[in-house]
Order: C-alpha cells, then structure tokens, then sequence
C-alpha cells in the first residue's frame, strides 16, 4: 500500500499540441469556402480625357428615369408607375411604329437613370432591374426572330454579340442628388 501513494499521476506530453493545433488551422482554412459579396454587374466605359460631344446627343434618343427620395418615378418627366417601366422602355429603345418622340434606332437608344440619395436601395434596384428586363426581353425576341433560338447561354457568342449589336445595353447612371433636392 505504501508504494500506491508514491505513485505520480503520469503527464501529458504537450509537445506536439502546437503542431495539432497550426495543422487544424491549415486545415480549416484550406476547406472554408470565402462567400464574396456579389452586386450589380456593370462594365464602366474605358476612361477617356476628352469631353463628350453633347451636341450629338438628341433628346429624343434618351429615356431619363428619375427617382424620387419618396421612391416615386418621373420618367420623361411624366409620373409614372415600376410596373409599367419596362414595356416603356422596351417601346421606347425599340420604337416599332417609328414615333418622333422615341428613339430613332435601338442602337442610339440611351437610358439615363438618376436617384435621389433618399431613394430606397430597394426601389433603386428595381427600377435598374426593370430597366435591363426590358434590355433581355428585347434580346429574347431579336434572338427568336434571327435565329430560333432564345437568348440564353446556349446560344453561341458570335450570335450573341449580333443580337447585342442590334440592341446595345445603355444605361447611364447620374450623380444623385442631394436628399429632396430634384
């Protein structure tokens, strides 16, 4: 009995506790996926020091959509509603019936989008989203009527790239205005 109590509890070699732990954390960090913030895809146009010629610019080739810190809608400077956007700006950038008022030919059509800072992020993105449905919409059926086909990522990009010619993707972002200025 004697020789039980002399006995020492045995230890723990902790030596390669700090090998475990830098090999957990090089596991950990090579399997964790790292979830990127995703936005609204844009391609900004190359910068150039040259001002743009303004005199080109007809105003019946752009369709000005202002929104409101109210997230109200004034488009061609009459009020108007988020549902009806996109039919307007399809009839606008394509014009089927030739009118004097809208574009003169799809490829000159320009979107002009401005906001207020007091807009509501919400409407912003709806109103940007109606805007290219209606640019996609277009797309489909110029795609349909030259090929058959609808507009999607099966069609080659040498067709893509002539329905897109066709009907270019212009949408022009101005400075917003200050809270309730416009």
């Amino acid at each position: 009995m004697a020789g039980s109590r002399n006995r020492q509890a045995p230890e723990i070699n902790a030596g390669s506790m700090a090998d475990i732990a830098f090999l957990l954390l090089i596991f950990f960090l090579v399997t964790t996926q790292i979830v990127e913030d995703k936005g609204i895809r844009v391609a900004l146009p190359v910068w150039s020091e040259e001002e743009p010629d303004i005199t080109k610019l007809k105003t019946r080739n752009v369709f000005s959509v202002l929104a409101n810190a109210q997230n109200q809608l004034l488009v061609r400077g009459e009020i108007a509603r988020i549902d009806e956007l996109r039919e307007r700006a399809k009839e606008f950038i394509a014009n089927p019936k030739k009118r004097e008022d809208l574009a003169e030919a799809p490829n000159k059509a320009i979107i002009s989008l401005k906001n207020d800072r007091g807009t509501n992020y919400e409407t912003y993105l709806t109103v940007y989203n109606e805007l290219k449905a209606a640019y996609t919409e277009l797309w489909n059926e110029e795609s349909q009527r030259m090929y058959g086909k609808p507009y999607s990522d099966d069609l080659p990009k040498n067709m893509k790239k002539a329905v897109r010619d066709k009907f270019p993707l212009v949408i022009s972002e101005a400075e917003p205005t200050n809270f309730g200025e416009e």
